[in-house]
C-alpha cells in the first residue's frame, strides 16, 4: 500500500468572526477531505495587495491518499460551503475563508488550475511564518531552499502578530496512551490499510504481517489438505518472532506500536484449516508461545460481510486469493467472533466497516477515529 501524500494548506479569513471561520475550516478539512495532523499558530496579518480588514492566517499539514487536484477541487467546494462568494471583479477581495494548496509532497505541479509549490509563497510572510510552526523538513523543489532560508530571503516585512495556538483535530484521540494496538480482521478487511494510516497520522511504529514472504501460502490455496499444517506452523513462528522483536525494540522517535495482526489469529485460522489431530498438536505449540506474548492494550476488529470481503479480494488482485470461497471467509469470521466473546480481559473494539471505504473517504476514516475515541472515553 502506498504511503499517504502530505499537503500543506494555507488558510485565511478577514470577514465576520475570523477565528471561528478558521476553526470551522480546519475541522471541516479534517472531517471531509484529509487528516489534519499539524496546525500552526493563528496569526493576524495585514491585507496584501488591497485595502481591507486584517486577516487571520494559519497553515496545516494534511495526510491524504487523494491527488493534489482532488484536494483543490474539494477545498473550493468547502470554501463555498463555508460562505465564500467569488465576485467577478479584478484584483483581490475580502473573503470569509480562503484555502490555498501551498505544497504537495515535494512535487512540482504546473497546470491550468493548480501550481505547486504556490508561486507566491516565498513572497508572503503570512504563509512562511505559519509554515515554520509546522516544523517541516521541506525544501522548495524549484528554488532549492529550505523554509528558514526562504524566510531570510523574503522581502515581505509585514507585521504578522501571533494571536493564539490552535487545536489539532486528532489531538483529542490519545492513542499514545497505549503501547501496543492490534488491528485485526478477516482476509481483505482493510487491517493493513488502517494500520498504515494510524501509524502515519499518529507517529506510531507499524508492524505489518510478512505474509508475502511465506512460500507455503500460494501452495495452500492450491492444495489446502497438504499444505495447511506447514503454512500455519510457519505463520506462527514468523508472527512470534516479529512481534517479539518489534515490541522489544523501543523506538525513541515513535509514540506507540500498531500492528495489523495479533498472534491469536494463528489459532483462529488453524482451527479452520487443520484436521483435528493436527490442530491438537498445533494448539499445544501455540499455548506454549502464547503465554510469553504481550497482549495488546487495544484490540480493534474490523468486521465485514463475506460478500464485501470477496469484492475487496477481487479488487486487490492477488492471484492466489481469487478462488477463496465465501464459506471459508465465513468460518474465519465466526472464529474471530467466538474468540472475542471468550476474551473477558482483552480491551476489544469491534467496528463494522462493511459499507465504508476509509482509505478514499475521509468521512469513513473519521468514523473509525470517533469509534476509537468513544472506546477510550468509556
Amino acid at each position: 500500500m502506498k504511503k499517504q501524500h502530505q499537503a500543506i494548506l494555507s488558510l485565511g479569513s478577514n470577514l465576520g468572526n475570523r477565528h471561528e471561520n478558521i476553526v470551522r475550516c480546519i475541522n471541516n478539512l479534517h472531517n471531509e477531505i484529509g487528516t489534519i495532523i499539524r496546525v500552526s499558530k493563528l496569526y493576524e496579518t495585514p491585507s496584501l495587495g488591497f485595502e481591507s480588514e486584517k486577516f487571520y492566517n494559519c497553515a496545516v499539514i494534511m495526510n491524504t491518499h487523494k491527488s493534489a487536484h482532488q484536494i483543490l477541487e474539494e477545498c473550493l467546494l468547502l470554501e463555498e460551503a463555508l460562505g465564500r462568494v467569488r465576485e467577478d471583479v479584478d484584483g483581490y477581495q475580502a473573503r470569509i475563508i480562503d484555502i490555498d494548496v501551498i505544497t504537495f509532497d515535494e512535487e512540482i505541479i504546473a497546470s491550468e488550475k493548480l501550481q505547486v509549490p504556490h508561486p507566491e509563497m516565498q513572497n508572503r510572510l503570512f504563509v512562511l511564518l505559519p509554515m515554520q510552526d509546522l516544523h517541516l523538513d521541506w525544501r522548495h523543489p524549484i528554488l532549492q531552499k529550505y523554509l528558514h532560508e526562504l524566510l531570510v530571503l523574503s522581502e515581505d516585512k509585514s507585521n504578522c502578530k501571533i494571536i493564539q495556538k490552535l487545536e489539532i483535530p486528532i489531538a483529542k484521540l490519545k492513542l499514545d496512551h497505549f503501547n501496543y494496538i492490534a488491528i485485526e480482521g478477516n482476509i481483505g478487511a482493510g487491517k493493513t490499510t488502517l494500520t498504515n494510516k494510524l501509524a502515519e497520522d499518529f507517529n506510531a511504529k507499524s508492524v505489518l504481517e510478512r505474509f508475502a514472504d511465506n512460500p507455503f501460502l500460494p501452495k495452500f490455496y492450491e492444495d489446502q489438505n497438504r499444505y495447511a499444517f506447514p503454512l500455519e506452523m510457519s505463520f506462527l513462528a514468523d508472527r512470534y518472532q516479529q512481534i517479539s522483536d518489534d515490541l522489544a525494540q523501543f523506538d525513541l522517535f515513535k509514540d506507540f506500536i500498531v500492528a495489523d495482526y495479533h498472534i491469536f489469529k494463528s489459532l483462529i485460522f488453524a482451527k479452520v484449516t487443520l484436521a483435528e489431530d493436527e490442530f491438537r498438536l498445533y494448539k499445544t505449540m501455540f499455548d506454549i508461545i502464547y503465554k510469553e506474548m504481550p497482549k495488546p492494550d487495544l484490540y480493534i476488529y474490523l468486521y465485514q460481510t463475506s460478500e464485501r470481503l470477496l469484492e475487496n479480494i477481487r479488487v486487490r488482485g492477488r492471484s492466489y486469493e481469487q478462488e477463496i470461497p465465501a464459506e471459508y471467509l465465513e468460518k474465519i469470521n465466526n472464529g474471530y467472533l467466538d474468540y472475542i466473546k471468550s476474551q473477558t480481559e482483552l480491551n476489544v473494539l469491534i467496528i463494522d466497516v462493511t459499507n465504508r471505504d476509509f482509505q478514499n473517504n475521509q468521512v469513513d476514516y473519521v468514523f473509525i477515529l470517533n469509534e476509537i475515541q468513544n472506546k477510550i472515553s468509556s
